[in-house]
């Protein structure tokens, strides 16, 4: 089964419409089990964003389930079904959604600046999703006979994987300038330097002080000749 459906704008990340299975259920544990998966699905179309997933679709195994995505002329459609649904299915849903979505203006689609704001999409997104609840009708049954032959040519993965990468990512994308007060302080915090200071230190007050009684001895000295002319 279809549970969650998501389009987003591939250059900045924003999730633009969406549609989830148990959106209305007002259980906790529905609830909760929408939001996680939501905020994956979400997770997903950042990393496309950021080039993390550079490939055009992919299949990702979380749990019990998978996401499917796919992505065309800069949108992303991302669904999430159970690992036992027919991923030629899903797949055929999402090209089914893409093909709705190149229906609408591009300058439309590019002014959206708000998360989930373009909801003209979510009824269509909910009327395609019930075609394909029914793997069995005629239709959906043409559509895995279509070339059964023949493997679907796309990558799958993990998102325990994904999520890895992205956090030894940004564990080395750390700016360097973080740890530049770490490298100092133990810089002047190494033995040979503060043994330094103890011998320089004592010199370099010992230099100013001498300056200065010079200075104030070379002061008064011309205040005193040009008192006496």
């Amino acid at each position: 089964m279809v549970k969650l459906t998501i389009v987003g704008r591939v250059k900045d990340g924003l999730p633009l419409a969406q549609e989830a299975r148990y959106m209305n259920n007002k259980t906790t544990t529905s609830h909760n089990l929408s939001s996680n998966y939501k905020q994956q699905a979400e997770f997903l179309l950042n990393e496309i964003s950021k080039g993390a997933l550079p490939l055009p679709s992919m299949t990702i195994r979380v749990d019990h389930h998978s996401f499917n995505y796919l992505v065309v002329n800069g949108i992303c459609f991302i669904t999430l079904c159970d690992s036992s649904y027919p991923r030629k299915l899903a797949f055929n849903y999402l090209q089914d959604l893409q093909k709705e979505f190149d229906k609408f203006d591009n300058g439309l689609i590019h002014k959206i600046t708000k998360p989930y704001s373009f909801v003209k999409f979510d009824s269509i997104i909910s009327s395609i999703r019930k075609q394909y609840i029914d793997t069995r009708t005629q239709a959906n049954l043409s559509k895995l006979n279509a070339n059964r032959h023949r493997e679907l040519d796309i990558v799958t993965g993990n998102m325990s994987d994904i999520v890895e990468r992205r956090r030894n990512s940004e564990i080395l994308e750390t700016p360097a300038a973080n740890n530049t007060p770490q490298i100092s302080s133990l810089l002047w915090g190494s033995p040979r330097l503060e043994a330094i200071a103890l011998i320089w230190t004592p010199i370099a007050i010992i230099t100013v002080i001498a300056w200065i009684l010079l200075w104030v001895s070379l002061v008064f000295t011309d205040d005193y000749l040009l008192s006496t002319l």
